[in-house]
């Protein structure tokens, strides 16, 4: 008897083996050149802006990669490498926003109107520029886009490949050789209009972290 994974199961297995390879071979390239490389984990959440078509409120994890590129006499200058995964709730919210030129519109209204559950795999890619505060404490702004996959087609997105973009101010503290987070966001998740539903969702989020320099 044969026993099928679950599609999700599956993508969700390769993104750990990704994220896992990647954690090896950066942490040995860090080994030779620990001044400029720091390994992290980050949690966050967050939800929509207040709107009357929809909800989304969602959860995400990463993996961070950060490598200094620069410093000059008042700022850091960062690349940021950030594998995520990011789980969501949506539910359409204004009964009219699929319009009668969908096919099948009357049925499609009543299962956007469900609450449904979107699994996002995304790999960002930002750059960060930072002004430190002392020898503890530093302040920075970070811009990231990235690929995405979701899993779940909604009337705002169609399902397969997207883009993430997150613009985001944050704090760090460190202490030896951690550096504790603290990082408010926004960002806009979107298709480019390479699916037929491109409308997108823009959540507000907070994010906590940690990362440490070998």
């Amino acid at each position: 008897m044969f026993v099928f994974a679950n599609p999700k199961e599956i993508m969700i297995r390769k993104l750990r083996f990704f994220i896992i390879a990647f954690f090896v071979a950066f942490q040995l390239q860090a080994q030779e050149k620990n001044s400029n490389y720091r390994i992290g984990l980050s949690y966050g959440f967050g939800g929509e802006f207040s709107n009357t078509d929809y909800t989304f409120e969602n959860h995400f994890y990463k993996v961070q990669l950060y490598y200094k590129i620069k410093e000059s006499r008042n700022f850091q200058y960062e690349v940021l490498v950030q594998p995520e995964i990011n789980s969501g709730k949506h539910q359409l919210l204004n009964y009219y926003f699929v319009k009668p030129e969908k096919p099948d519109f009357e049925q499609k209204r009543i299962e956007y109107m469900k609450m449904k559950e979107v699994m996002e795999y995304v790999l960002n890619i930002g750059f960060v520029v930072r002004k430190p505060i002392g020898k503890m404490c530093s302040i920075y702004i970070l811009g990231s886009v990235g690929p995405l996959i979701t899993d779940t087609e909604t009337e705002r997105m169609s399902k397969g490949f997207a883009f993430a973009d997150v613009l985001a101010v944050g704090f760090t503290a460190s202490y030896h050789k951690f550096q504790f987070d603290l990082r408010p966001s926004l960002r806009h998740v979107s298709n480019a209009g390479l699916g037929s539903s491109n409308a997108g969702y823009n959540t507000k989020n907070i994010e906590f972290g940690i990362s440490y320099q070998p």
